[in-house]
């Protein structure tokens, strides 16, 4: 369900995505979005104001910098950096799999947060919200049985994103590193954290 955050030009509830065993995601337990510098006063206050526990700033420290969040010095605000500060590997157009091999500690410690963030409404962006929040937003669904053709069509309605990169990248995942589970267990993410993703996301 896209939200209504005027200065987002992309941003979304992923509540009521269907899951394994017959669930759903829960809504207002993952929202995703682009960058929040440009958003209106208005929508700033509404969002203190609401039932956020959390927001995770994917992006790099000098992102931040340059484009600071109107949230960063609020409690809820984490900056959980998703890349490397140097990539040593050139990002291809049709997949995000080096993104998975080479920034496996960051990720884990970004599902992390968001296993661990207090009760309420979790928020993860990047600068577009498209590569990083949806790479972390597949995880996080995959995490919760979200199966792989609703996770690339909601990738898919991200401006300019097409479902094939999140196809690819999810079958890499199985296929280089085992799936979600093999592949957050060697980034660090415990049982308990695994546990908590699932209760926090599913309805």
């Amino acid at each position: 369900m896209r939200l209504d955050w005027p200065g987002c030009r992309n941003a979304r509830d992923l509540g009521g995505l269907p899951a394994a065993d017959g669930g759903r995601i829960r809504a207002g337990a993952l929202l995703r979005s682009d960058r929040h510098d440009r958003m209106t006063e208005a929508t700033v206050q509404a969002l203190r104001g609401g039932a956020l526990s959390r927001i995770l700033d994917l992006r790099w420290s000098w992102e931040c910098a340059e484009l600071p969040s109107p949230f960063a010095q609020d409690p809820c605000y984490r900056h959980t950096p998703l890349l490397e500060d140097v990539l040593d590997y050139v990002p291809p157009p049709d997949s995000y799999a080096p993104m998975l091999d080479h920034n496996q500690v960051r990720i884990g410690a970004a599902v992390r947060a968001f296993a661990q963030a207090p009760p309420g409404a979790v928020v993860i962006h990047c600068h577009a919200g498209r590569d990083r929040t949806g790479v972390l937003a597949a995880l996080l669904l995959r995490t919760a049985g979200v199966d792989d053709d609703t996770i690339a069509a909601d990738y898919a309605l991200t401006e300019g994103c097409v479902p094939g990169p999140m196809l690819h990248t999810l079958a890499h995942l199985d296929q280089a590193h085992g799936g979600a589970a093999a592949y957050l267990a060697k980034a660090g993410v415990g049982a308990d954290d695994v546990r908590a993703v699932r209760s926090r996301l599913l309805a």
